[in-house]
C-alpha cells in the first residue's frame, strides 16, 4: 500500500458529504477536502457543532472554497434528510454523533437515537445513493475492559458505557450493509483526537481544550484519577488523513474492516498535563508551578489505552504526521488556538 499516493487520488475531483461537519473533526475534513479543489455537503443539526467552525473552515480552504461547499442544517434521525443529503455523493464521511461516555451515561437514549438511529439512516440513504464508500467514525471505546496493550483491532473486550455499545453497534451494522447490500464501509476507531476548534466549554468537553481553558483562565484544572491514566492522543490532522485514505485506498481488502486511528504512543494523564502547561506558560508563565486537583476516576472510562496501527498502515498506507507533542504545538500556542 505504500504505492497508494493520496494527493495523487485527490487531483480527481469527487463529491463528499461530510456529516458533523460543524464539528471539531468535520470541520478540518470539509477545510482539507476543499483545500484540494474537492466539492462538499455538509451536514449537522448544531446540536454540538458550531457554525464558526464552518466559517473559518471555508475561509482557510482557499480561494473558490465557498462555491464548491453546500450546507444543510439538518439531524440524520431523519431519513429524508440523510437521503437529500447523500444525493449524487461519491463518498460519505460520517462523523456525526453525540459523543462523550459521561453523556451516554446520564441520557442513554439520546446518545441512541444519534448514534444508533440515525447511523442506519445514513447507511440506507448511501445504500440508495450508490455511495462509492461509507467511512464513519468508531471510537476506542469499543475495546472495553480488555486489557491487551497495544490494542488490536481482532480483540475487544465488554464495552463499559452506553457510547461504546452505540460504537459498536456501527460497526456491526457498516458490516452488515457491506455483506448483503454490497456498500463498501470503513471503520475509523479513533483514539483521543485532539486539535484547534476542539470545544472547551460544556460538561463533556475533551480532556486537553479543557484543560488549556483553564490554564489560559490561571485555573488549576481538575484531573480524573492518580494521573497514571494513559492514553494515545492523536491530533486531528492524522485522522484526516485516516478519513480520506479510508474513502480512497484501492483494493479488496480495504472495505468491510475497522481500523485503529492514532499515533501508537501512550501518554499518561500526568504528562500530559506537563506538556500543556509548558506551552501554556509561554505566555501565561504564573501557571508554571500550577498543580492540577485531583478528581475521583470517571465511571466507564478505560484506565490505559495505546493503539497498534499495524493495519491501517499496511492497508489504508497510513502514516501519523503529527506527535502530541507537534500537535500541542499547533493547538496550545497562540495565534493557533480557536
Amino acid at each position: 500500500m505504500a504505492a497508494f499516493d493520496l494527493d495523487a487520488a485527490l487531483k480527481t475531483p469527487h463529491r463528499w458529504l461530510v456529516t458533523g461537519a460543524a464539528g471539531f473533526i468535520g470541520s478540518h475534513l470539509v477545510e482539507q477536502l476543499l483545500s484540494r479543489g474537492q466539492r462538499v455537503v455538509g451536514l449537522d443539526n448544531f446540536a454540538t457543532g458550531k457554525q464558526q467552525n464552518l466559517d473559518e473552515a471555508v475561509a482557510k480552504a482557499g480561494p473558490g472554497a465557498k462555491e464548491r461547499f453546500s450546507f444543510t442544517e439538518g439531524d440524520i434521525t431523519s431519513l429524508e434528510t440523510c437521503q437529500q443529503a447523500c444525493a449524487g455523493v461519491d463518498f460519505v464521511l460520517h462523523q456525526a454523533a453525540l459523543g462523550s461516555v459521561p453523556r451516554s451515561i446520564k441520557d442513554p437514549l439520546a446518545s441512541h437515537r444519534a448514534n444508533v438511529d440515525g447511523f442506519v439512516n445514513m447507511l440506507v440513504a448511501a445504500r440508495d445513493a450508490k455511495v462509492k464508500r461509507f467511512v464513519f467514525a468508531s471510537s476506542s471505546s469499543v475495546y472495553g475492559d480488555d486489557p491487551t496493550l497495544p490494542k488490536v483491532e481482532a480483540r475487544t473486550g465488554r464495552v463499559l458505557s452506553p457510547y461504546a455499545a452505540t460504537k459498536l453497534v456501527n460497526e456491526l451494522y457498516a458490516s452488515v450493509f457491506e455483506r448483503t447490500y454490497g456498500l463498501q464501509t470503513v471503520g475509523l476507531r479513533y483514539f483521543n483526537v485532539f486539535g484547534p476548534r476542539q470545544d472547551p466549554n460544556g460538561p463533556y468537553a475533551a480532556v486537553i481544550p479543557k484543560w488549556m481553558a483553564s490554564l489560559y483562565g490561571g485555573e488549576a484544572p481538575e484531573l480524573n484519577g492518580d494521573g497514571t491514566t494513559s492514553r494515545d492522543f492523536c491530533f486531528v490532522l492524522n485522522a484526516v488523513q485516516a478519513n480520506l485514505r479510508g474513502a480512497l485506498a484501492p483494493g479488496d481488502d480495504v472495505s468491510d474492516t475497522v481500523y485503529n486511528v492514532a499515533v501508537g504512543d501512550r501518554t499518561s494523564l500526568t504528562q500530559l498535563y506537563a506538556l500543556i502547561r509548558e506551552r501554556v506558560a509561554k505566555t501565561r508563565p504564573e501557571v508554571k508551578d500550577l498543580a492540577p486537583r485531583h478528581q475521583p476516576f470517571r465511571p466507564g472510562d478505560i484506565k490505559d489505552s495505546q493503539a497498534d496501527t499495524t493495519r491501517a498502515r499496511e492497508r489504508l498506507g497510513y502514516a501519523p504526521t503529527h506527535t502530541i507533542a507537534q500537535g500541542l504545538d499547533l493547538t496550545v500556542l497562540p495565534g493557533a488556538r480557536s
